[in-house]
Formats: structure tokens, C-alpha cells, sequence
């Protein structure tokens, strides 16, 4: 683009139409502030007044085809993006008819039509998300630009730079836009930051980064030319720096003791409509009687919505968990045909020709994770797949677990189907923002609007000695959130086939590979395919107990009920629950009521396990089908030892279940 094609035609159209968002946006809010005080809106509730420049100069720049992913400050965002007025006003009173159908409220606005993909609450939560659309129109050479707008608060998350570093590493797509306005909450920037310089710190990783005055729309404007051209013509991202000031508190619960009164009124002198109106009036482009209109324009809009609003609907309680996940499962796998060709392997290969065959069937599928090119993974699962598939689909990252989870939450927004490698569970808990607080609440918050069809593996369990920061069992952790699916394959089968069907799931899968099964040898079928994820398995057939485990516990339990038959004339049920979440009660009801006596296997600790859970459900529903007492057996509560001897203490073992199998079998009646 030439110099004059970057600056924007400030025709009288142009001009009233830039004055007009801003004026749209400055009386809207100023209504939602009444509103709030009359407690028709509640929760937390941020006001963008003053930065409306920044929405104003930028937005309406961008195509339809472009994303906008906002912070919780984001209404002027949705206006501008052109989400109609009622809709949002329906949102933050929570009503069905809102944007989101309610379930978001005033800092969550999402949009599918207008590629709205919504406010975040968490600091640079979205920044990720940001840098996973890019990645995925990276991926599919899609001419579009993903809009990342945050407040200058979110320099100091980790988030923001392990977002800038993806995005400058893999030239993606994203303009990144920070809305300086000088306070993150009631702290002034001076205050959090030992540099100041914003753009600076965005420059360092080597993207192209530029200021500009966050209160001159027309300023505003001509840099976010600029940038959107510089994206267009290098396909890399682009940082602007918005140096604005918000007028009002950081939140209507902000009693604002950190800035003075007169701080802000010399501001106020100098905010974007004032001062935009003013230059238009002194250079005759727009005259009182105009402006006058285009207020009663905007009131007008703002008193429909409003009138919307009041006139909404609540959801029934009834629906409650409509779109926890999504109301459109993949039916079932049918059974596998039965086959005589078996082969020998391990796991650890059975993941492998997993994750291979899902590539070589699906275009949209790409691994990614710390070291899974050449490496191969820290456990070699995904070694040589680099050679066949190349760089772009087995995408090494950096040591960033919650950038690269939620870039991987981005790309699968956009369609891909990512699957993510974490190390290990622990390192899992660097990324549990992402997936807690975007892939498993993403869909309800929107109400349907948008799903995360991603599956994120990772290492779990202990017996390798590697001590207490790579060996604990938190699956259960993960089993308690809603809008997860759960899956932990014990057998070379469910290694094989679990990771096919989680790839067609349209929500969250998250699949623990427990770290003592990937050397596991045995049969598998020449023509293994996809597994039923829904439903637990009956392992091992009894009529005294019932034996409930899953993962690394599955060969011991296994083993127990042989030695139990063996060495007491005690049959029991082995259950390999499979799904942790939501977990198949169904089956393991089935066999309480043969039994009547269970013991609970879980290599979680003890005080709030999933075992606790499934003792709880088996009281709730089967308290009278039940000869005995529950028992488990679970992790000591202990960080896990290095110590061989103290490791193995730790853990279930075959001899710790036989023993509370033979407790509960002596239990009377």
C-alpha cells in the first residue's frame, strides 16, 4: 500500500461515522452505569470510558472474516463489531435473549456471526486463544487477521509472553492490541512494571511494533492501517500500543483511592470525543445541529435496547447443563470386526500409529508439544512422525505450556483438531488456566456458539524414581471439572483406538497415558480402529467383588484377581473404568448388585479422589444393594519419594488390594 492509502479518507461520512461509534459506545455505557446502580445489571461490570477510540479506529477496519477475541472490558469491541445493541444489553441482564443466551453476562460477549470470540476474564487469558486462530489460518493459508485486544495489566502475565514468542516464532497473523490506559486495577503501571515502555517489550521478540495516541481516533486509525497492511503484505503479527486512560474505576466495585479526582478530570479534558468533536466543528466538517442528531440517533438505539432487555426472557432453570458439552455427540464407534491377524507391540507404539493414522486421515489434525519432532516426546511416542508429516503438522514448541494449550485451544475454535502434548500432569498444571477457564467453559458460556474439539495427551503416574514434580496421578483433578471428557487407556487397544475417537468428539478430550504402561508388550489386532470412550469395561468376571481401577492400576488389579481366585477361592469383578469423566455408573451399578462388596483402586491421593467420588455415588444409589463396607486403595498421602522402596510404598500395589479385598470379603453382612 502507498502512504496515501493508509491514511483514512476523512470524508464527511467517515467523520460522522468515526464520531458516531464513539458517541454510541460513551452514552451506552453511561446507560449501563445507571443501570447497574439500579441493580438491572449485576456482577462485575468494567466501563471502556474513554479508550473508545481504540474500538472505534480499529474494528471497523477489519473484514467479516477476521476474528476479534476482547478482554472483559469489551463492550465498545461487540458494538463495533457490530453485534446489535440488544443483544449485548440482554447479556449483562442475563437474559436468553443475550448474545451468549445470557450465560456469559457482561464479560463474556460472543458472537459467531460476527466472529466475536468473546470477552476473558482472566489477564491475558485470550492472548493464546488469539495466537491459536493465527496459527490455524497460518496452517490453512487463510487470508484473515485475528484482532487481540488486552490492557496493558496483562505484560506482567506470563501469558502475554509466551504469546508474543509464539507468534513472532511462527509469523502468525495477530494484531495484537494493547489498551494502555495507564492502571491494571488500582495499580498505576509505574507501579507493576520495571518497563514501562510496552512497545518495547513487544519489539524484543523481533515483532514489528509500533505507539500511537489511544485518544485520537483519527491517529488510532491511521496505525491500525499501517498494521493490518504490514500483516497483508509479511503474514507475520503486529503489536500497537494504544495509550489511552480510562475515566471511570476500574469496575463499578472500584471506590478508585489510587487516583485523584483531579487526575481524572484533566484527562477527561483531553478524551477522544472531546477532543475529536472539537477539531470537527473547528474545521467546519461538523456543526452543532449534526451532532445533536447523531445523540438522538444513538439515544434512540439505546433506549430500544433497553426496552429489549427489560422485555427478555429467563432460561429455565430446566436447562441448566444445556451445553456443558455439546448436544451433538459423535454416535458411538460400532463394534471392531472380530479378526484373527494379531500382531505384537506396546503401547507405546499403539499411541503412535495413533496419532499417525489420524494424521494420514485428517488434514486438520497436527501434534504439537515440547519436543515432539525430533525428540520424539519425552517418551518417544511421536518419534519419526516429524520425517513423515513435517514440521508444520508435529510442531515442536517452546517451553510454554499455557501458550501452547491455548493456541491450541484457538486453532481447534477455528476448526483444526490439534492434539497437544504435556510432558507430564504436572507441568499439565502451567496450562490448567487454558483449559479450565477457556476449553472446558467455552461452549456453555457461549451458549453453543463455539466448541473446542481438542485432545490434550500427557504423561501420568509414578514407579520411574523421578520424584515428586513428574510423578503424581491428578487425573482425578481434571475428572472434577465440568465440560471435560476424561480418558485413561489401560490396554493396547484403548491406546490405539481412544485417540481416534477423541478426535471426533466436538469437546475437550483429555487422555492420561500412565508413564509405567508405554514399555507394556502384547497383542494387538492388524485392523484396531476406534474405541467406544462412553463406556467402562468389564475386564475380568466375578461373583464375590467388584474391583474398580483404571490406568497403571489396571495390571495390578488384574493380577490381584488372579491371585484372589487363586489363593482364597474369591472371584471377583475387574472394572477398568476408561472414561474418568463422565464416568459409566451403569456398569459399575451392574456389577455392585451381582457383588454386592467393592473396593475402589485409584492412584490418586486419598482426600478428595475419584475413588471418594465413586464411594459417594455407590452410597447415594446402591446403599442397599451393598453386604459391606466400601473400601479403595489410593496414593499415601505423601508427595511422591524418589526412593525406590518409598515410591513403590506409596502407590497401589497388587498386595495392598488383595489384603482390602479380603477386609471387605470378612466384613459381616
Amino acid at each position: 500500500m502507498t502512504e496515501s492509502t493508509l491514511k483514512p479518507h476523512l470524508d464527511h461520512a467517515h467523520v460522522r461515522a468515526l464520531l458516531k461509534e464513539m458517541i454510541r459506545i460513551r452514552r451506552f455505557e453511561s446507560k449501563c452505569a445507571d443501570l447497574y446502580t439500579q441493580e438491572k445489571i449485576r456482577g462485575f461490570l468494567h466501563l471502556y470510558d474513554g479508550e473508545e477510540a481504540v474500538a472505534a479506529g480499529i474494528i471497523p477496519l477489519l473484514g467479516p472474516a477476521d476474528r476479534v477475541v476482547a478482554t472483559y472490558r469489551e463492550h465498545a469491541h461487540a458494538l463495533a463489531r457490530g453485534v446489535p445493541m440488544g443483544a449485548v444489553l440482554a447479556e449483562m441482564y442475563g437474559k436468553a435473549e443475550g448474545c451468549a443466551g445470557g450465560r456469559g453476562g457482561s464479560m463474556h460477549l460472543f458472537s459467531r456471526a460476527h466472529n466475536l470470540f468473546g470477552g476473558n476474564a482472566i489477564v491475558g487469558g485470550g492472548l493464546p486463544l488469539a495466537a491459536g486462530l493465527g496459527l490455524a489460518d497460518r496452517l490453512e493459508d487463510a487470508d484473515r487477521v485475528t484482532a487481540c485486544f488486552f490492557g496493558e495489566g496483562a505484560v506482567a502475565e506470563g501469558e502475554f509472553h509466551e504469546s508474543m514468542n509464539l507468534a513472532a516464532l511462527w509469523r502468525l497473523p495477530v494484531l495484537f492490541v494493547c489498551e494502555n490506559n495507564g492502571y491494571a486495577m488500582g495499580s498505576a503501571l509505574e507501579r507493576t512494571e520495571s518497563e514501562t515502555d510496552i512497545t518495547a517489550k513487544a519489539a524484543c521478540y523481533g515483532i514489528a511494533a509500533a505507539s500511537v495516541d489511544g485518544m485520537d481516533v483519527v491517529a488510532v486509525q491511521v496505525a491500525a492501517r499501517k498494521a493490518l497492511a504490514a500483516i497483508a503484505e509479511t503474514g507475520a503479527p503486529y503489536f500497537l500500543e494504544c495509550k489511552t486512560y480510562r475515566f471511570r474505576a476500574h469496575s463499578m466495585f472500584d471506590a478508585q483511592l489510587y487516583r485523584s479526582k483531579d487526575e481524572v478530570a484533566e484527562w477527561r479534558e483531553k478524551g477522544p470525543i472531546v477532543r475529536f468533536q472539537t477539531w470537527l466543528e473547528t474545521n467546519g466538517l461538523l456543526h452543532g445541529p449534526e451532532i445533536d442528531s447523531i445523540i438522538a440517533e444513538v439515544d434512540a438505539e439505546i433506549d430500544e435496547a433497553v426496552a429489549f432487555a427489560e422485555a427478555g426472557t429467563d432460561e429455565p432453570v430446566e436447562t441448566l447443563s444445556r451445553f456443558v458439552m455439546s448436544p451433538d455427540p459423535p454416535p458411538p464407534p460400532p463394534p471392531a470386526p472380530a479378526t484373527s491377524a494379531m500382531r505384537v507391540t506396546t503401547y507405546r507404539d499403539a499411541v503412535r500409529e495413533a496419532i499417525d493414522d489420524a494424521m494420514t486421515r485428517d488434514p486438520r489434525v497436527f501434534l504439537m508439544g515440547e519436543d515432539v519432532g525430533r525428540y520424539g516426546g519425552c517418551y518417544a511416542v511421536s518419534m519419526g512422525l516429524l520425517d513423515k508429516f513435517g514440521p508444520d503438522r508435529i510442531r515442536d514448541t517452546p517451553l510454554s505450556e499455557s501458550g501452547f494449550t491455548g493456541a491450541g485451544i484457538g486453532a481447534a475454535l477455528a476448526g483444526l483438531r490439534p492434539i497437544v502434548e504435556l510432558m507430564t500432569v504436572n507441568f499439565s498444571l502451567l496450562a490448567l488456566d487454558q483449559i479450565l477457564n477457556t476449553a472446558a467453559t467455552l461452549r456453555h458460556m457461549s451458549n453453543n456458539q463455539f466448541g473446542v474439539p481438542l485432545v490434550i495427551r500427557m504423561a501420568t503416574g509414578a514407579g520411574k524414581q523421578l520424584a515428586a514434580q513428574h510423578s503424581h496421578s491428578l487425573e482425578g483433578w481434571y475428572a472434577h471439572i465440568p465440560g471435560l471428557r476424561v480418558l485413561a487407556p489401560a490396554t493396547l487397544e484403548d491406546a490405539r483406538g481412544m485417540l481416534w475417537t477423541a478426535l471426533e468428539d466436538p469437546d475437550p478430550v483429555l487422555i492420561f497415558e500412565n508413564v509405567m504402561l508405554y514399555n507394556m508388550e502384547g497383542a494387538l489386532a492388524e485392523d484396531a480402529g476406534p474405541v467406544n470412550i462412553t463406556r467402562a469395561a468389564l475386564r475380568h468376571v466375578g461373583d464375590d467383588i467388584t474391583l474398580i481401577t483404571y490406568g497403571g492400576s489396571l495390571g495390578k488389579t488384574l493380577l490381584a484377581a488372579d491371585r484372589l481366585w487363586q489363593e482364597h477361592r474369591i472371584s471377583a469383578d475387574v472394572i477398568d473404568l476408561r472414561t474418568l469423566r463422565p464416568l459409566d455408573m451403569e456398569t459399575i451399578l451392574a456389577s455392585i448388585v451381582k457383588t454386592r462388596r467393592a473396593v475402589i483402586v485409584d492412584e490418586g491421593w486419598r482426600s478428595g479422589s475419584l475413588a471418594a467420588e465413586i464411594g459417594m455415588r455407590l452410597a447415594e444409589d446402591a446403599f442397599f444393594e451393598l453386604d459391606a463396607p466400601l473400601a479403595r486403595v489410593c496414593s499415601a498421602e505423601v508427595p511422591i519419594p524418589f526412593p525406590r522402596h518409598l515410591e513403590q510404598a506409596a502407590i497401589p500395589q497388587t498386595g495392598t488390594i488383595i489384603n482390602a479385598a479380603r477386609r471387605v470379603m470378612d466384613a459381616k453382612p
